[in-house]
């Protein structure tokens, strides 16, 4: 808890509060240090495995020899099956705090796998972002964090963290580590949609976002090109959808 002063009609008043946790975690993958990741300080194995993952570096549990992950000294020791790339020029992404990328794949390489057919239900769309208010509690007690949810109508799994990059990183990396499918699966976040998100949710087979904010333009030219759903402004009963409303099975909808 910290101590705050709240300013109001001319007078301040103290209290206490609690404030978002923020923790440097350096990142070091078979003796190279990588990236420094900037993130909240719990379940930090999902975030270096997520990451890891959406960089193309691991594709399933067995490719990691060594996951430890040290937050009370922000350290992450990593080995891995196969060598790193020579050369990894980093991208500064449009998270909170500015996230790193070593790579931001293209819309035309990414193939989203077992959605093709799929259909989503716009009641479904609406239960998962209910279900995402009810679950981020950490951002009703201190605010300035993030969260998002994957699931079918219900939650999957669930994340929070002070980037929403982050966010998706954590639950690819719980995914990975506990061995869940998310092809065809739907993401809702309560952050704006970016193209680093798109793309991660393509790489991951996730055909829908949705998010109670707006999505980037180019985040929606990827996702046309992807094959995934934006959906941007989910309100109580309203939504505005901005990428293959086709997807969207409107039968039984009011």
């Amino acid at each position: 808890m910290t101590w705050v002063y709240r300013y109001e009609k001319g007078t301040l008043s103290a209290r206490e509060r609690e404030v978002v946790e923020e923790v440097p975690v350096v990142l070091n993958v078979n003796g190279r240090e990588l990236a420094t990741l900037i993130a909240s300080p719990h379940d930090l194995r999902f975030l270096v495995a997520g990451f890891l993952r959406m960089q193309g570096l691991v594709q399933s549990v067995e490719d990691f020899h060594l996951l430890s992950v040290c937050s009370d000294f922000g350290m992450a020791k990593v080995e891995i099956r196969g060598e790193l790339p020579e050369s990894l020029k980093p991208v500064l992404t449009s998270g909170c705090g500015t996230g790193i990328s070593f790579t931001i794949p293209k819309a035309r390489q990414v193939n989203p796998e077992g959605t093709a057919g799929k259909s989503y239900r716009p009641a479904a769309v609406f239960a998962m972002m209910d279900a995402l208010a009810q679950k981020a509690g950490a951002y009703q007690s201190h605010g300035g964090i993030h969260s998002a949810a994957v699931g079918d109508g219900s939650v999957a799994l669930f994340s929070e963290d002070l980037g929403r990059h982050n966010t998706i990183d954590r639950i690819a990396g719980e995914a990975l580590l506990k061995g869940v499918d998310l092809k065809g699966m739907m993401l809702v976040t309560s952050g704006r949609i970016s193209t680093e998100l798109v793309a991660k949710a393509a790489l991951l087979g996730i055909g829908l976002v949705a998010s109670r904010t707006s999505p980037t333009s180019t985040a929606v030219r990827m996702a046309e090109e992807a094959g995934v759903t934006v959906i941007g402004y989910v309100k109580a009963d309203r939504f505005e959808a901005y990428s293959h409303p086709d997807r969207l099975d409107l039968v039984g909808a009011t």
